[in-house]
């Protein structure tokens, strides 16, 4: 069995009867842009590669400004705080700071204090009162107690360098970071940036910038994940880095850029977006005349499509993720976790036989030097198994919440998706019906609450492959999602036209929704009843495996792109970009003021720009943009431009797309509803094997 075919996970039907043609989709990954719209609806764009000048404190001079004077004041505010022994023993620490005698490694240890809200004060009376220290937490004399370690802040962690003693050699406990803030006060703690990559996914890309600053990738926030095959541009935040820094890796990186760069006082969250743009470009397109492509595309923007989870929602494996998901609904425990782990066809072979080892042996600490790291799920269940053998249910708690979440979400979404279906078919996508569901108008919103954000690498709809490999990250689930205030339609509504088919929404199945007064309602729980699942009621005490825990949420039905654009393209170079990217337009225009500051005729810099403008008169030569109707001159001329490039090489017809959709939304199925044909990896992969050119 290869992954799930559109009929397997509800994708049936399409809006309009046209006929459709053929183009393949993502033949190059820059056949495939997508920009993140964030929440003030501005399209992120990757316009500057600079650093911001930045004004960087003088932290000596600024501690010696603050040493010289008399401190009697704070060491008797202290004094009430802590008791005499301890102030006494600041005020001799603060007098060898003062007269020069205390070294940076130098320090007081205070009286065990085993009240956790008593060392909270202590820790602010110094950030308010003396800045010049810093302070943390270390061991107590007994397993009861904490104390509070006071030191000179220096403006930089000696004992944590690279060559520094290890702690059990120094007999010490190292220095809490935490406790020594020599970040700027003027400027934000949070540097956000726009990261533009090519060719990889969100949290391949955090990695990849983690490494390299020798932090982790959870110390990033972003508002969704990206596709990985694709060009994407998206904001990312990370805590206390200096944009310098960051802007110095730009030499170093391959297929990644980062710029843009500012300071913030928070950090971005998952979901704090509208939505994406995307620039699409389908190839070697082919149909009975081209005046169907443009009927297609003109019906796309008019009527939209059918708003389905995209195949990327249900895994790219044998094992669709939504069975793994009603397994997990069922309490079916060592079901899911042998699904998880057991070999799937169509996997690598180094991954079927590792296994295929496991399997065979049951070697669990053998096994897990094997799986590769990202194998986020398998590791998590096997390290379980480990301390509690045989414990089905706790090894599948121990998958990151993220990673479990999304196995129930595949579920409802394949319920979901048939549910969309059985009403196209039964009522059409012209009309809205008795006991359909829509958003009370007096309480609409503009931002659609559909579906949680928690998808694994899919957070947007972004068309991304699910491979199940995230790592633990603060997210919001289905579960907190706030429930929209939805109406059932009634006779009075439809004889008012208060609304449209547009208005129609159906619910992904939990505990606080409402089903449609129609037999879609019931259709819901006769499918859940037919995979032995109950939309009510749990079977099992699991609240995370669970519907009846589950708020649940809505999603529209029909979804219309947003800002809608289409050009038709001649090319006759398959390898040529037919899109500008962010750093395409960037390098241009860096050619083009290179170009235009160089007065010396013959000169290397003019040397170097003449490569860039022959690139650009090519590109002319070998692309014919036909837009919308043209008069019988126009594509007379269009038409005579194609032959004559076709004297040397074939020509091929590709369409071009701009639109814009809410974080929810799939391109891709946006795509499959002006084609008219699967929107599969494996469909647009024989496309290209019958070209010769995959």
């Amino acid at each position: 069995m290869a992954s799930a075919e559109e009929s397997d996970v509800g994708i049936l039907c399409y809006i309009s009867s046209g006929p459709g043609f053929r183009g393949i989709l993502k033949q190059r990954y820059s056949d495939f842009i997508v920009n993140e719209v964030d929440l003030d609806g501005n399209i992120v764009h990757l316009t500057s590669l600079e650093a911001p000048s930045e004004v960087v404190e003088d932290k000596k001079e600024k501690v010696v400004d603050l040493l010289g004077r008399d401190y009697a004041p704070e060491i008797e505010s202290f004094k009430a705080l802590v008791g005499d022994s301890d102030a006494e023993k600041l005020k001799s620490f603060t007098d060898q700071i003062v007269s020069g005698e205390n070294a940076n490694n130098d320090c007081i240890v205070l009286s065990p204090n085993s009240d956790k809200s008593h060392r909270t004060a202590i820790h602010n009376f110094f950030k308010e009162k003396l800045k010049f220290l810093v302070t943390d937490t270390v061991d107590g004399p007994d397993s009861f107690s904490k104390c509070i370690r006071v030191r000179l802040d220096s403006g930089s962690n000696q004992t944590r360098g690279r060559n520094s003693r290890k702690r059990k050699d120094r007999g010490d406990k190292p220095y809490d970071s935490r406790g020594s803030d020599n970040w700027p006060e003027h400027i934000g703690k949070f540097l956000r940036f726009h990261l533009y990559k090519e060719n990889k996914d969100t949290q391949e890309a955090l990695g990849i910038l983690g490494k390299m600053l020798g932090i982790q990738s959870r110390s990033f926030g972003f508002a969704g994940t990206k596709d990985k095959r694709s060009v994407s541009t998206q904001r990312v935040t990370v805590y206390k880095q200096r944009a310098s820094r960051l802007c110095a890796l730009n030499e170093k990186l391959f297929g990644m850029k980062v710029g843009n760069f500012c300071y913030v006082n928070e950090g971005l969250v998952l979901g704090q977006l509208l939505g994406n743009r995307f620039t699409i470009t389908l190839r070697n397109v082919s149909a009975e005349s081209e005046d169907i492509v443009r009927a297609s595309a003109a019906t796309l923007e008019k009527s939209g499509f059918i708003n389905y989870f995209g195949l990327q929602r249900f895994g790219s494996s044998s094992i669709p993720t939504h069975l793994i998901g009603a397994a997990l609904l069922r309490g079916e425990w060592k079901a899911a976790v042998d699904m998880i782990l057991d070999p799937r066809e169509g996997e690598k072979d180094s991954t079927r036989k590792i296994r295929e080892y496991y399997k065979q042996s049951g070697d669990i600490e053998g096994t897990q030097r094997q799986f590769p790291r990202h194998m986020v799920a398998e590791r998590a269940i096997l390290n379980c198994f480990q301390k509690h053998p045989g414990n089905y249910l706790q090894a599948l708690q121990g998958i990151p919440r993220t990673l479990r979440m999304m196995f129930v979400h595949s579920y409802q979404s394949y319920l979901w998706n048939h549910a969309a279906s059985m009403r196209v078919q039964k009522y059409g996508a012209n009309q809205i019906m008795l006991g359909d569901l829509a958003y009370c108008k007096d309480k609409e919103t503009e931002k659609d609450i559909i579906h949680s954000d928690l998808e694994c690498k899919d957070v947007n709809g972004d068309d991304a492959d699910v491979d199940c490999h995230l790592e633990d990250t603060s997210i919001t689930d289905l579960s907190e999602l706030r429930n929209a205030s939805v109406k059932a339609i009634n006779e009075e509504d439809i004889a008012a036209g208060t609304y449209t088919i547009d208005d129609i929404v159906l619910p992904l199945p939990g505990s606080r929704i409402t089903y449609p007064l129609n037999d879609i309602g019931k259709f819901y729980h006769d499918l859940a009843e037919k995979d032995g699942v109950s939309l009510t009621n749990s079977i099992h005490k699991s609240k995370d495996f669970s519907l009846a825990s589950m708020t649940g949420a809505y999603r529209r039905v029909f979804q219309k792109p947003k800002d809608f654009e289409w050009e038709l393209l001649s090319y006759t170079d398959s390898n040529k970009p037919l899109a500008d990217t962010d750093l395409d337009i960037i390098v241009n225009s860096s050619a083009a003021i290179s170009c235009e500051g160089s007065n010396h005729e013959g000169s290397k810099l003019q040397d170097d720009c003449v490569p860039e403008a022959d690139k650009l008169e090519n590109e002319a030569e070998s692309t014919v943009v036909i837009t919308g109707p043209k008069s019988d001159s126009e594509e007379n001329i269009q038409a005579g431009e194609a032959e004559g490039a076709s004297e040397t090489q074939e020509s091929y017809l590709a369409l071009k797309l701009s639109f814009t959709l809410p974080s929810s939304c799939y391109a891709t199925m946006a795509i499959r509803e002006l084609l008219k044909t699967s929107s599969s990896v494996a469909f647009h992969k024989t496309l290209l094997n019958q070209l010769g050119k995959f």
